[in-house]
């Protein structure tokens, strides 16, 4: 996939963002894309692969790891096999495909609420518990993900990551997206805290642990191609009932309006809600995806546009809001239209 470049100064107010946003992170590298109407009309690359000295600088194909971002990945896997069939509802009981898990603790929850954070389980010390009655709340667990992985594994007999790669990444010819066991020279180091309990590796390359890594134009692709719902160039590439799913609202109606509202793992932005990380000024109908490494990548069909935040720092130093600078982030994009 490859669109034609058209750069302007328009969204220099975005690139300022990111700039500050720099300097409240611990990072070394950093990088932007937008795309609009078709075009990519910012593109930017700051700093190096790691902060050692004869470290790589940041460029196109430099892979970030993009930390939960991934999850939007995972929400097209669980999207695909409910369009196909695989998974007969999203309001069906989890415990309907994982029989061999704890009925007790699993009670009432469904695919929606474990794509929608709405399930109120929670993991801790390797025991599952329950912290609220599924389908009342939203919290942000891990959990979730790890369930889901086991029901996409065992309906379709794929892994996610075969799922993706014959679903799309083969259809758009997408190199730079992967999950890896080992180092190269194109993956961007995570700048943390050396005993930061949040990191972890993973020997699996299935797609369903937190080893992905994305270049910036390819995950400005994957925006575009949610954006254009498939179809690139007049050939739909991806099925665009699988996107439809996917980035449309799946939240259940809460008590609580200012808790975020997701589809298939995606923010989307509906109603407006001080705990989303959709900024106010982000009109209804966009969704967004951030990760713990400060990547994110959000899509505004109503604008037309595409936009990519790369960073490779891991977690929020002291000081640093990270839902306020996020919400800022997309309203800065908007202040640019």
């Amino acid at each position: 996939m490859n669109l034609r470049k058209q750069l302007t100064d328009r969204f220099t107010p975005v690139l300022k963002h990111i700039e500050k946003t720099q300097k409240a992170v611990n990072w070394s590298g950093s990088a932007c894309i937008v795309i609009s109407k078709d075009k990519i009309v910012t593109e930017q690359y700051w700093g190096n692969h790691s902060i050692g000295p004869l470290a790589r600088p940041i460029q196109a194909d430099s892979q970030f790891h993009v930390a939960s971002v991934r999850k939007s990945y995972i929400g097209f896997a669980v999207a695909y096999a409910v369009y196909n069939g695989y998974i007969h509802s999203m309001d069906d009981l989890v415990t309907i495909y994982l029989s061999d898990h704890d009925r007790n603790v699993l009670e009432g929850t469904t695919i929606r609420l474990l794509l929608t954070h709405t399930h109120g389980l929670h993991m801790k010390d390797g025991t599952l518990f329950r912290e609220f009655p599924a389908g009342t709340s939203w919290a942000y667990r891990m959990v979730s993900i790890d369930l889901l992985a086991a029901v996409i594994k065992v309906t379709t007999g794929k892994t996610i990551a075969e799922i993706l790669q014959k679903e799309v990444f083969k259809r758009v010819d997408f190199h730079e997206t992967g999950w890896y066991v080992k180092s190269n020279e194109k993956l961007v180091d995570v700048i943390r805290e050396p005993n930061d309990r949040n990191w972890v590796t993973s020997e699996s390359t299935e797609g369903d642990k937190m080893n992905m890594y994305v270049s910036t134009r390819e995950l400005a692709y994957w925006g575009y191609l949610h954006l254009k719902q498939g179809e690139i160039n007049g050939e739909q590439k991806v099925v665009k009932e699988i996107i439809e799913l996917a980035t449309a609202l799946q939240s259940p109606r809460l008590v609580d309006r200012d808790l975020p509202q997701n589809g298939f793992l995606w923010f989307v932005k509906d109603l407006p809600a001080l705990q989303s990380e959709l900024g106010p000024l982000i009109p209804k109908g966009a969704y967004q995806i951030l990760g713990y490494t400060n990547v994110a990548l959000l899509v505004i069909p109503k604008h037309d546009i595409v936009v990519v935040r790369m960073l490779n720092s891991f977690g929020s130093p002291k000081g640093y809001d990270y839902l306020a600078d996020i919400r800022s982030f997309g309203d800065t994009v908007m202040r640019c239209l």
